[in-house]
């Protein structure tokens, strides 16, 4: 079994609550946006750390991160990406590749939006953990926490550190 830590958003800050949560995690998935290296840096020194660049990322960030990642955990097969969209309403960048070969499990980020949905139709499971930062519309920093374990996908778990003052 792999425990995993998922964020995106984090525009440079990262709350030291997330080190918390994610101390006991094995691999930690950056959807993007990360805002800073030294975020990448503090998370690679908790767990392994997979890691993609979002559209406000430098080109220090660009040049150590891909745009998206395809991998496979305990089997399981993961497209890790800033912009894809959701279920129905996929973003043009992706589409293509979820349609002629879709992933188990899709995890991106963008739109500060907490979404945990199922494609029927593609048979895959679409994570955004919303944003962990305190950038952005969101009133609520989210992150998830989950489990692969074999072909099992489980333990899903949204932590809410804070209501953001507006």
């Amino acid at each position: 079994m792999t425990r995993i830590g998922i964020l995106s958003d984090t525009h440079g800050r990262l709350d030291d609550r997330i080190l918390t949560y994610f101390a006991d995690v094995d691999e930690i998935w950056h959807a993007g946006d990360i805002g800073s290296a030294d975020v990448l840096y503090r998370l690679q020194g908790v767990a392994r750390t997979r890691a993609v660049f979002g559209n406000i990322d430098g080109y220090d960030l660009r040049l150590k991160l891909s745009k998206r990642l395809r991998f496979t955990c305990e089997g399981v097969d993961v497209l890790l990406t800033h912009i894809a969209g959701y279920p129905g309403h996929y973003d043009a960048s992706v589409r293509a590749e979820l349609m002629s070969h879709p992933p188990r499990l899709l995890v991106c980020g963008h739109s500060h939006i907490l979404r945990v949905m199922h494609d029927a139709r593609l048979q895959m499971l679409c994570v955004n953990p919303g944003a962990a930062g305190t950038y952005g519309q969101q009133t609520v920093q989210t992150l998830i926490r989950m489990a692969v374990d074999g072909p099992d996908i489980k333990d899903l778990e949204v932590i809410e550190l804070a209501r953001k003052t507006l």
